[in-house]
């Protein structure tokens, strides 16, 4: 017995979907450039604004894991909470869960493992 593969994602399509999630959820946290750069991974500046615009027919494989780890948090935080400004809100608002820091705070570390973390946190805050 074989097993079906996968079909085949374009690229393309999967990086400008991503992209634009991106941008949309920032947009309702109301971040700045300098922290969306800092969530991306810091690529240089011209390439944020390029894919800012648009512009994209690629994605690095680390970026497209930041994009999944925010896109999962967003999410969570849209189940958690009943009021869509909750949810919005909840990321800068100090926790004791994270030594008085926000989650936004922690995912500004830079590091996909601080993304990772606060995704973690949420699933298993929702069981």
């Amino acid at each position: 017995m074989q097993l079906a593969q996968a079909p085949k994602l374009d690229s393309r399509k999967v990086a400008k979907v991503a992209i634009k999630m991106f941008f949309n959820i920032c947009q309702q946290w109301s971040l700045s450039s300098e922290q969306m750069l800092i969530l991306l991974g810091e690529p240089s500046t011209s390439l944020f604004y390029k894919w800012k615009r648009g512009d994209v027919s690629n994605l690095p494989k680390d970026t497209l894991e930041r994009i999944s780890y925010l896109s999962g948090v967003y999410k969570a935080l849209q189940i958690i909470f009943e009021e869509k400004n909750q949810a919005d809100s909840w990321i800068k608002r100090p926790s004791s869960d994270f030594n008085g820091k926000s989650a936004l705070d922690v995912m500004l570390g830079g590091n996909v493992v601080d993304l990772a973390g606060i995704r973690k946190y949420l699933d298993s805050y929702r069981g």
